[in-house]
């Protein structure tokens, strides 16, 4: 600071300004179901974290302070350890950002132009000073131990404070990371005594170059290297907590927040007082939903909590204990609410609360929405050993997500998967009374389906559907045993009651398509022909190559065209495109019931050639469409009373008159139109 002299700061004002910058903002780091057997077909029966943590001082100089020249030792000074608390091994307070490290070197240098003078206390020359460590890790010559810190911006003023840096008010990207030298580094004297020197290290070797590396890799994104690099810094040095710390930002990295959570612990078991582990395992552990656990981090004793995360913490409490009640009261649609606020509101990465907006999806009979969830649900129980006696709802956590997946499980027909499933909760949570009801009635279910199985199989219709109705008084939501007593009602002749019961298995799971089989086929032996067609057209939309459904839909459209009084002479189900040369067959064939595609065609057209192949698809998937074809080189006079002059060119017709003419289609467009005169 040459050439200007900054107003003398009182001391303990100074020490209260540095203790009130130790906080600054950082930013971390379709289901079809499977046929219950094979004779009820057709007639048969599931963030980057930003947290405002307190840093532990990386280092504390002997008290110089920049812009104050002093003759002698002040012994008013605060000392390092009245001043900064809770120092941590290998620490820097720094931000991870790029942004905030664009002037940041780790291996802090000195400068050699502050005078001697602007030092306030000068040490013993037989006593080394505080900070005289390299980057290299080398001890400087007692001759430089007068040479002054590197001046470093701390709140409001320029203040001396030994190596590393504290940077205020920059926001990172990622979860940052410890970037600082080792713990010997920070100065070789405590309570006026030197400390040994630790061995010397170079190379691969040095668990602090080894961890400035990852830090490096870290920056530019590269968690994975980070994380490999990392792995070898705590191999070299295991019991260094901040090497853990930043392994956990390397892991919140690659989103795999468990693991991050138990590098965490891992530094706190380490250092007990490390308070940012704290802060970044108590946001981890809210992210996974175990709230309990979080609020004992993020307000952890004696420090305080970073105002956001103590914000998210609250809501997601508020909305977890209504979600309880709302649960317990069997208020589905406010449960629903209810977790899926706790999830916005900071519980994003929690299976537990997946799980419970499953459970609630399934009570509220939103089957397709439960099953999109049940994949993460099934994939999250290995790994929620972070807290073995969290509970959710009074269940331990691990418990709840298969008792959730049986439930799932049970509707989707696997009885014997659903079974398993509860079984393992109950191990898992054997006094739990929710589990112990679910058991017994998910293998009381699973025994009326068999027997109703058994039954059909029998012929014994009227048991079988007495069977079936036993599953349904103790779940009266599950959609099998609804078809599965359809089918029975369908073979013994009562159509309107499998009507009703296929009505009752769709309400449930709408795309459910067995239960759309057997309505339509029931519907048919009703004569009520409109709704025949309506459930078949559905089902070869999802099923557009099973002939069975193509010629039961062409029989109903028939039926139903009879029914209206149409005329229905001359048609036929399925067949071959059929070529046509002549100009009156032609005109006969556009002329007939129904509606015709015709194909104009040439033999040398690579275009036609590549189509024809598909249009012999289109005959099959709607039969109830007559198909033609018309080589124009060949019927000269049909191309020209049609005037055709590319290829390839579809036409369709009604009763004679075209009201369709695409040129040169994409087979999606083409389908699109045949299906739409289909009806």
């Amino acid at each position: 600071m040459s050439g200007k002299t900054k107003p003398e700061l009182g001391l303990e004002s100074l020490s209260d300004r540095l203790r009130n910058t130790l906080t600054y903002d950082e930013e971390d780091c379709d289901v079809v179901n499977k046929p219950d057997f094979r004779e009820l077909d057709l007639g048969s029966p599931v963030s980057p974290l930003r947290t405002r943590t307190t840093t532990s001082s990386s280092s504390s100089s002997s008290g110089s302070v920049s812009g104050r020249n002093s003759s002698g030792p002040n012994p008013n000074l605060p000392r390092k350890s009245d001043s900064i608390p809770n120092s941590h091994s290998g620490e820097l307070s720094a931000e991870s950002s790029p942004s905030a490290l664009r002037n940041f070197k780790p291996g802090h240098t000195r400068s050699d132009s502050n005078p001697p003078s602007s030092s306030v206390t000068s040490p013993p020359l037989n006593v080394l000073p505080t900070g005289n460590i390299c980057p290299s890790g080398r001890i400087l010559k007692t001759g430089m131990a007068s040479r002054s810190s590197k001046t470093d911006v701390l709140g409001s003023g320029s203040v001396n404070y030994g190596h590393g840096s504290i940077m205020r008010g920059a926001l990172a990207s990622k979860p940052a990371v410890d970037t600082s030298p080792p713990a010997y580094s920070r100065g070789l004297m405590v309570g006026g005594e030197p400390l040994k020197r630790p061995p010397a290290v170079c190379g691969g070797s040095d668990p602090e170059e080894v961890k400035r590396m990852g830090n490096d890799s870290y920056r530019k994104g590269n968690f994975a290297e980070a994380l490999s690099l990392y792995d070898k810094a705590i191999a070299l040095s295991p019991g260094n907590a901040a090497y853990h710390f930043n392994r956990a930002a390397a892991l919140m990295g690659l989103r795999r927040l468990v693991e991050a959570a138990r590098e965490c612990e891992e530094a706190i078991r380490l250092d007990p007082g490390y308070v940012r582990a704290h802060h970044r395992l108590g946001s981890l552990l809210l992210s996974l939903g175990h709230i309990e656990n979080a609020r004992k981090h993020i307000c952890f004793s004696g420090h305080q909590p970073d105002p956001a995360e103590l914000q998210k913490l609250q809501s997601v409490e508020k909305h977890m204990s209504k979600c309880t009640a709302a649960r317990r009261g069997g208020d589905w649609r406010s449960t629903l609410r209810e977790v899926e606020a706790a999830i916005a509101s900071g519980a994003d990465a929690s299976p537990q609360l997946c799980a419970c907006r499953a459970e609630a999806l399934l009570k509220l009979h939103q089957l397709d929405d439960a099953f999109l969830a049940s994949p993460s649900i099934h994939n999250s129980a290995p790994s929620t050993h972070l807290h073995s006696q969290s509970k959710i709802f009074g269940m331990l956590f691990e418990a709840y997500l298969y008792f959730v997946r049986s439930q799932i499980e049970l509707a989707k027909g696997r009885f014997e998967s659903a079974v398993t499933a509860i079984e393992k909760a109950g191990q898992i949570d054997p006094r739990n009374v929710e589990i112990s009801i679910l058991l017994s009635n998910v293998r009381l279910v699973g025994r009326a389906r068999a027997r109703g199985n058994d039954l059909f199989k029998s012929e014994r219709f009227t048991e079988a559907c007495s069977a079936y109705g036993e599953g349904l008084k103790l779940d009266p939501s599950n959609s099998v045993l609804y078809c599965n007593r359809a089918a029975c009602w369908f073979k013994l002749g009562m159509w309107e009651r499998s009507v009703d019961d296929c009505n009752q298995a769709l309400r449930i799971q709408s795309n459910y398509i067995k239960a759309l089989l057997r309505r339509a086929a029931s519907n048919s032996k009703l004569e009520r022909w409109s709704e025949a067609v309506r459930d078949y057209e559905v089902l070869r939309r999802e099923l557009p190559d099973d002939k069975e459904v193509a010629e039961s839909l062409f029989h109903a459209q028939v039926a139903l065209k009879k029914s209206r009084g149409e005329e229905v002479h001359n048609l036929k189900f399925g067949g071959e495109v059929e070529s046509v040369s002549g100009l009156e067959q032609f005109r006969a064939a556009i002329s007939s019931p129904g509606a015709s595609v015709v194909h104009f065609k040439t033999g040398s057209s690579a275009e036609c050639r590549q189509i024809s192949p598909f249009l012999d698809t289109l005959c099959t998937r709607y039969p109830s469409i007559n198909f033609l074809k018309v080589d124009i080189e060949e019927s000269t006079s049909i191309a020209h009373a049609e005037n055709v002059r590319i290829v390839p060119t579809f036409k369709i017709y009604r009763r004679g008159t075209r009201v369709k003419e695409m040129i040169c289609p994409s087979p999606e467009v083409l389908e699109s139109s045949v299906r739409h005169y289909s009806t």
